[in-house]
């Protein structure tokens, strides 16, 4: 495996000194370079050692094994939390000490002020000592102000990557389990839902660990608070506390609500990824049918319960922060006014202390406690289900080395085999079933759709565990199938040569993985389907036959001319086993197998030979042009094909510089029109001038009531007063608080709903080539991470900003009112705040963009793996895909360690610049011995606040960059309307005249063009094969006439332009039966008639003219049963039948057969044609195919080369061409097939002859007609 990216840089923080990892020194070059230019994934650090994916996975994987090992002797459920817990309490509990110090800092420091302000007080401006002692304090205010902004971030940056670790613990986890999934276990849950686990619920622990110590530090710091207030306001405190008090339960309610929605959120989030990943899979089959209307309901049905669960957890979320916000001045307003009615006085230096304790302590108790409650909460709900996923069935593997002596006699062995995929179902899949295969010996497993081929391929491989019987299996496997796994990236055949088509390519690349792996044993699970003749023979005889012709080979085929070269074959039917024997032996006992293979007669003399033909020269000149297309095919690869290594980003557009004011306005006017987005600043507006007038009415009625100026007199009438105005001052705010933050909530929830709803929109509009650029991990991360900080983090982070951002303001402006000389080193520091905010910017926007680009790839990685699951096994490559992910996690590591580590340096610096602000502020009230308590008060208050307002907005900042991410997506190129002004007339197209005018098509604007000048008709009723060598162009002629991409030329159906129509009204008026048979989650009736368009009866008379009606009726709920994921409880051959079901039931006058009948055998092959020669006589019917067997009868053949009309007529008159194409591709098939060819053809010809002499009129009259339309 190529490494994932360059070397990185070594991490400057493994060897940088104290000094620089208390100030975060280490990171000034990377400050540098982000400044001067955009960041690239180059600059990045490599992951501590202590960091890497594997080291970490490996540590947790074994504390969760012996807690498994555990449960299991003592009988009970392993706990995942005692695992996590025993893995990483140590280097966690060494952090609490950290907490404690920091908090013990923060109640000290109001006791400081107090000290200094009665000083003041006293004013005593001759008693030295108490001078001295004043400047005491002052050094002690500037002194735990230095020591929170050093301690504090310290703190921080070690419990989130304590965060990080347990995360990327899990996730290795998760992804390890996944490889190692059984067949039962994969039927519980989809890849939807693991994609969920590993995007949304492994990021609780990044949240979880921050607060986690505030659980026991919370309650712990109260009661110090509560002691220190006894001492300055006497039993009056406890008025205030007792508001807490009842806080606190409140959201610890709040915490309990919000993980039940938060549970039912995760659910429908599950689903609607698994929704999204199918659609993207299967986009090409929903445009060719027309069907992105239901599926579109289908994903906005989940989407609207989804975020109607977002809204409740938002509302709560909301009441939650107002609740926070507010609770300060209820607490304030109650601890005062009973003070007061008690018959106190009030002095300055107790209101500066009470306020400063109880801010203190408001952010642990009202804050950061229920955030530890709510994050809790919402881990544990995660732990259970990544519990869930990590109990699941495993694959049993027995894996004996071999001795020399086993080595020599590779053979595979079964014996009365039973075996069942669902024990549910009565019926085993596989029933008596015993063959062995020795070296040197290919074994051929035939027998009609469902019979249980590949189920006995999974079994020797070790997939599907038998449950009678035995399985021996001496030798290393190596595993073939027909949907060769890799194919996910089956977008590159539109680009490549148009020699050379994908297909094949991958299976010659795969099948030399195979050949020069050079297993033991191989399986090939029908590999020459997919192929055209002439390369399947070529595979067959060189390769199956020839390379391999000394090892046991099991093939899986529903090509019967390659059964003579097998030594023994096995017939299939319903998991029995019908029949073992040779050839002849077959033939001799008359087995029904021969119905299976009628048209292959004895051919004499070629039956020994068969397998070691030497194909004289044609050949060997075919092995060459295969060989040097398939070099050709790499080369041109690399001209042709938009370079996409799947790790680097450039693919992935990451856009420059800052998020415009323009981004902001898109986003809030998604959720909310402007009449409504001037009420919440009017709103905001209101809730901060009650701020303001009560902490001016604060301070006057401070002063009153001090007894300074007046008389006791004024106090007694200022009293009642001053407490009236105080009281409707406090309640005002606190009903505009939640008001504002309820509305605002509710405002950017709909944002996020709508721009959902467009990014959906757009994504189901754009032109099919979107997706074949675009691998799937990419819009799925689009669709699960960015949307998900949409929903839930943005939201909060916005409010918490205007919030925090208004505060200071408001501050500022009272604080400037009174004093107006603190405005001296609040304006500087402002400038440089603002200064350092955009240098920050610069960088932290790119880590923060590099991280969400680094991430898709470990989402690409897990989906692809899932598919592919069965090949990973059989070519037991789990060991190097693990490494894989655990690079891809690496090198997102990196980018999230340097996302953590920038944001702290930028954080130490505000913190340390506040500080040096609150010393000259201390100092400077000495000096000019000037209204300190208000001065100090606030400069204390707003060290805490700048920083965090700061940090805030370069949060959402960061957090904008998921809205861009989503917008961009929103604004995709979109195909043509879907219906347009000019509506074709209701019942067309009657008659099916399809005529190709000069049409040119390629893939894109700047790609090569793939069919060059067709002008092609096919008449109303007739039967047209399609065929030509791989990549000639057979495949484009109907993505031409689906208007895929749109094609140059005129397309007319009946005479109608297909460019001018919509493309509903072109699509849903033909059928297709697709190469690859996409199914959906859902029922068996929605997948059918997504439209509901149709009566059970119609249904199942479809069901019944496939033959599925038996299969149909044994599962549990007929046609309501659940499908799972992609179908996959049908077998492929299935599949493609229900695909025929649902043409049946559109009743359309075209046809299309896209290389339908590859993968299913020759007697479900004749039915689909049987079938579709009765219940399409009187439709126009294009049949691409590659066994020409199902062609052969058509009326004409058209055949391509090289995008270009090679040669069209009837077959038996191409076939009188012995330089065509078509006489060649006939010839191949051997000398029996062709015998056969040439005499259906013949047959058809006459019959056609004797039926024109009745209608030559209407055949003309098409004609006719034709010429006209042009």
């Amino acid at each position: 495996m190529e490494p994932i990216k360059k070397d990185a840089k070594s991490n400057p923080s493994a060897t940088a000194n104290l000094f620089s990892q208390v100030f975060f020194w280490w990171l000034n070059p990377l400050f540098r370079i982000g400044s001067k230019r955009r960041l690239e994934e180059d600059d990045m650090y490599k992951v501590l050692p202590e960091d890497g994916s594997k080291r970490l996975g490996e540590e947790l994987q074994s504390y969760w094994d012996q807690e498994v090992e555990k449960a299991t002797k003592e009988l009970r459920t392993p706990k995942l939390t005692k695992a996590i817990i025993r893995c990483y309490w140590r280097s966690y509990a060494v952090l609490g000490v950290f907490t404690l110090i920091e908090e013990v800092i923060k109640v000290i420091q109001p006791v400081f002020l107090g000290k200094l302000i009665q000083y003041f007080e006293r004013s005593e401006p001759d008693n030295m000592a108490a001078l001295y002692e004043a400047y005491g304090y002052a050094a002690g205010i500037s002194l735990s102000a230095l020591g929170l902004a050093l301690l504090h971030h310290l703190y921080f940056y070690h419990v989130q990557r304590a965060g990080m670790k347990i995360r990327i613990a899990m996730c290795h986890m998760i992804y390890k389990k996944a490889l190692c999934l059984s067949a039962t276990a994969m039927g519980q849950t989809t890849t939807g839902q693991i994609v969920n686990l590993l995007s949304n619920d492994v990021n609780k622990f990044d949240e979880l660990t921050i607060f986690l110590h505030y659980l026991w530090m919370g309650p712990l710091q109260a009661a110090a608070v509560i002691g220190l207030l006894w001492q300055e306001v006497g039993a009056s405190c406890l008025a205030g506390i007792a508001v807490l008090i009842f806080l606190m339960p409140l959201q610890t309610m709040f915490g309990k609500l919000f993980s039940k929605y938060r549970s039912k959120t995760a659910a429908f989030t599950d689903s609607r990824i698994r929704t999204m990943n199918e659609v993207v899979s299967g986009i090409r089959i929903i445009k060719m049918y027309a069907w992105e209307k239901p599926f579109a309901a289908l994903v906005n049905d989940v989407r609207r319960k989804e975020i109607s669960k977002i809204m409740s957890s938002s509302y709560l979320r909301g009441l939650n922060m107002a609740s926070f916000f507010t609770a300060n001045k209820i607490i304030l307003f109650v601890t005062f006014t009973v003070y007061v009615l008690v018959g106190n006085k009030i002095s300055a230096s107790r209101v500066f202390v009470v306020v400063s304790l109880y801010s203190a302590i408001r952010l642990t108790v009202t804050l950061f406690f229920p955030a530890a409650i709510e994050k809790v909460s919402e881990s544990v709900i995660s732990i259970r289900r990544i519990k869930k996923f990590l109990l699941l069935d495993e694959l049993v593997k027995s894996h004996v080395p071999l001795t020399q002596e086993d080595k020599k006699e590779v053979s595979v062995e079964i014996q009365d085999l039973i075996c069942y995929w669902d024990k549910s179902i009565d019926a085993p899949t596989l029933q008596n079933v015993s063959f062995t295969v020795k070296p040197g010996q290919l074994l051929a497993v035939i027998g009609p759709v469902g019979a249980g081929k590949s189920s006995l391929l999974s079994t020797v491989l070790g997939e599907l565990p038998a449950e009678k019987g035995v399985v021996k299996v001496k030798g290393e496997l190596t595993y073939i199938y027909i949907y060769i796994y890799i194919m996910k990236t089956y977008f590159v055949r539109k680009d490549f040569s148009v020699l050379f088509d994908f297909a094949t390519y991958l299976l010659l690349s795969v099948g030399f993985r195979a050949v020069y792996q050079d297993a033991d044993i191989y399986l090939l699970d029908d590999p020459l389907s997919a192929v055209d003749a002439e390369v399947g023979r070529h595979l067959f005889e060189q390769c199956i036959c020839g390379i391999l012709k000394d090892k046991p080979r099991i093939l899986v085929t529903h090509q019967l001319q390659y059964l003579k070269a097998a030594n023994q074959i096995l017939v299939l039917k319903e998991g029995h086993m019908v029949a073992r024997g040779t050839y002849s032996e077959l033939l001799r006992s008359g087995v029904d197998f021969t119905s299976l293979l009628k048209k292959d007669e004895e051919e004499e003399g070629e039956k020994g030979e068969a397998p070691r033909s030497p194909r004289s020269r044609t050949l060997s000149q075919n092995s060459v042009r295969s060989h040097s297309s398939s070099v050709l095919s790499v080369k041109d690869e690399s001209d042709q094909l938009p370079a996409e290594p799947v790790h680097t980003v450039a693919e992935e557009t990451r856009t420059e510089g800052t998020i415009g004011l323009h981004m902001y306005w898109k986003y809030f006017r998604a959720g909310a029109n402007v009449l409504m987005l001037i009420l919440l600043v009017l709103l905001n507006l209101a809730t901060e001038q009650e701020k303001l007038d009560f902490s001016s009415s604060n301070i006057s009625s401070t002063i009153g009531t001090n007894g300074t100026f007046g008389t006791n007199t004024t106090q007694e009438l200022n009293l009642d007063f001053y407490l009236g105005i105080y009281a409707g001052l406090t309640g005002a705010t606190v009903i505009f608080g939640f008001m504002r933050f309820l509305i605002m909530f509710n405002a950017l929830v709909n944002s996020a709903e709508t721009l959902h709803n467009r990014m959906f929109n757009s994504i189901l509009r754009t032109p099919v080539r979107f997706f074949d650029i675009n691998p799937i991990g990419r819009i799925l991360n689009r669709f699960a991470k960015d949307i998900g900080h949409l929903d839930s983090l943005l939201p909060w982070t916005f409010v918490d900003f205007i919030q925090v951002f208004l505060q200071i303001i408001g501050v500022i402006a009272v604080a400037s009112s009174v004093i107006p000389w603190i405005l001296i080193p609040v304006i500087p520091l402002l400038i440089a705040f603002l200064f350092l905010r955009r240098y920050f910017l610069r960088t932290s926007r790119d880590v923060k963009r590099i991280e969400s680009t680094t991430r898709s790839p470990v989402f690409s990685h897990l989906s692809s793996s899932l598919q592919g699951l069965w090949t990973i096994r059989a070519f037991k490559a789990e060991e190097r895909f693990q490494q894989t992910f655990d690079a891809h996690q690496d090198l997102h590591s990196e980018a999230w360690f340097l996302f953590l580590t920038t944001s702290r340096w930028f954080a130490v610096r505000l913190d340390g610049m506040c500080s040096v602000f609150v010393t000259i502020t201390a100092f400077g009230c000495l000096l000019l011995k000037d209204n300190v308590g208000l001065a100090l008060s606030y400069a204390v208050t707003l060290m805490g606040m700048f920083q965090w307002g700061v940090r805030q907005s370069a949060e959402v900042e960061n957090l904008m960059t998921s809205v861009e991410r989503v917008v961009e997506y929103t604004e995709l190129e979109s195909e043509a309307p879907w219906e347009t002004q000019k509506r074709p007339p209701p019942d067309w197209p009657n008659r099916g005249l399809i005529t190709f005018d000069r049409v040119n098509f390629s893939y894109s604007s700047d790609g090569p063009v793939v069919l060059k000048n067709i002008s092609a008709m096919f008449r109303p009723r007739e039967k047209v094969g399609i065929v030509g060598r791989t990549g000639a162009g057979k495949s484009s002629l109907i993505s031409a006439l689906f208007r895929l991409m749109e094609p140059e030329g005129k397309i007319l159906v009946d005479g109608v332009l297909t460019s001018e129509i919509g493309l509903h009204d072109l699509r849903q008026k033909m059928s297709i039966i697709p190469q690859d048979p996409v199914l959906f989650t859902g029922t068996m009736r929605k997948n059918l008639d997504p439209f509901s368009q149709h009566s059970d009866h119609d249904l199942w008379n479809a069901l019944k003219e496939v033959q599925l009606k038996a299969a149909v009726e044994e599962l549990p709920a007929k046609l309501e049963t659940e499908l799972a994921e992609s179908g996959s409880n049908f077998s492929v051959g299935q599949r493609q039948l229900v695909c025929l079901a649902r043409a049946i039931l559109r009743k359309n006058r075209i046809l299309i057969i896209d290389e339908a009948t590859a993968n299913v055998d020759p007697r479900t092959d004749e039915l689909i044609q049987k079938t579709i020669r009765a219940k399409f006589k009187e439709c126009t019917v294009l049949t691409i195919a590659h066994r020409l067997n199902t062609i052969i009868d058509s009326d004409r053949i058209l055949v391509l080369d090289a995008g270009r009309i090679h040669e069209y007529d009837a077959p038996h008159v191409l076939l009188q061409n012995q330089n065509g194409i078509f006489y060649k591709m006939v010839q191949q098939t051997g000398k029996a097939e062709a015998a056969s060819l040439l005499q259906t053809a013949k047959q058809v010809s006459r019959a056609l002859h004797i039926a024109l002499n009745g209608f030559a009129t209407t055949r003309d009259g098409s004609l006719v007609i034709f010429e006209t339309a042009l």
